[in-house]
């Protein structure tokens, strides 16, 4: 169901803020990791944590018991080993965590923008269910160890020997950013979301996708970008792609830092992080019930 035009410019004035809110806090954590006794960014984040707890605040309708609410003030604790709360975490650590809270924002109002949750009246009211699938993920996340077995984000990809593959390149996509390197990072989920988009295409078939202006040849020939426009115009996904970066889109073209040819393009923390967002929006398009 198509959602309301203002509720839709709402949730877009919501995701410009939040993706600034995003940017200021990954300088800002920079300059703590870098000095993290300086004056001048402790009192810039001081500023930039009330910035973050008006919008979060705005977002939760106000209250306290809301999942955002609840999980923007986790991320000034530092639990225990048996879990109980202890004293503050570090600053960088902090923005860290709030960084993290203001992409579960992100995700959610992505979702909503895309007509998921249309009968929502705004931003404001999240629905319960999206706090359990909000709160689902990020403890897969969490919990997440080397000798455990890799959860099934991709039981819907429909070729069950690319499941395994990109469930891996997930857990490296994620690890690449955790390390800072944005390149590599932004690259692994922009070839996750068009391996998911192909699958999606080839199970949907040439001759149901002639009605969505697809073009004649194999679908392996045609570009990363006609991919995800023939699947948004065959309904297989919605319009969450419009937030890919343009850094995204020409991820084919980015040199692989190891093979030492041409110019690295450039890539920020946030490309990358706007990357996996669009990612995980994509992922509940093709697979509704996660």
């Amino acid at each position: 169901m198509p959602i309301d035009e203002n509720l839709r410019a709402q949730i877009e004035t919501y995701l410009s803020h939040l993706d600034g809110l995003i940017s200021r806090g990954c300088q800002l954590r920079d300059a703590l990791t870098t000095d993290p006794s300086s004056a001048s960014p402790i009192a810039a984040t001081r500023a930039w944590q009330e910035d973050c707890g008006v919008t979060i605040n705005q977002l939760s309708g106000g209250s306290k018991a809301h999942w955002l609410a609840r999980s923007f003030s986790e991320a000034f604790l530092m639990r225990s080993e048996d879990g109980r709360a202890a004293e503050g975490a570090e600053p960088a650590e902090i923005v860290t965590r709030l960084i993290d809270v203001l992409e579960q924002a992100v995700a959610t109002l992505s979702g909503m923008g895309d007509g998921a949750s249309a009968t929502e009246s705004s931003p404001a009211s999240l629905s319960a269910s999206q706090s359990a699938s909000q709160s689902a993920s990020k403890s897969a996340a969490q919990s997440a160890a080397n000798e455990a077995p890799p959860p099934h984000r991709f039981d819907f990809v429909h070729n069950p020997e690319l499941r395994p593959v990109v469930e891996q390149a997930y857990l490296d996509s994620r690890r690449a950013l955790e390390q800072k390197d944005y390149d590599l990072a932004l690259r692994t989920s922009c070839g996750i979301l068009e391996a998911i988009v192909t699958d999606a295409l080839a199970y949907k078939g040439l001759g149901a996708l002639a009605a969505a202006e697809a073009p004649a040849g194999n679908i392996a020939d045609w570009s990363f970008n006609t991919r995800l426009a023939v699947a948004e115009k065959a309904g297989l996904i919605r319009n969450g792609c419009a937030r890919l970066p343009a850094v995204a889109r020409t991820y084919r073209d980015h040199p692989d830092a190891d093979a030492g040819g041409g110019s690295k393009a450039t890539v920020s923390e946030r490309d990358a992080r706007q990357a996996g967002q669009v990612l995980n929006v994509v992922m509940r398009d093709l697979d509704p019930g996660r």
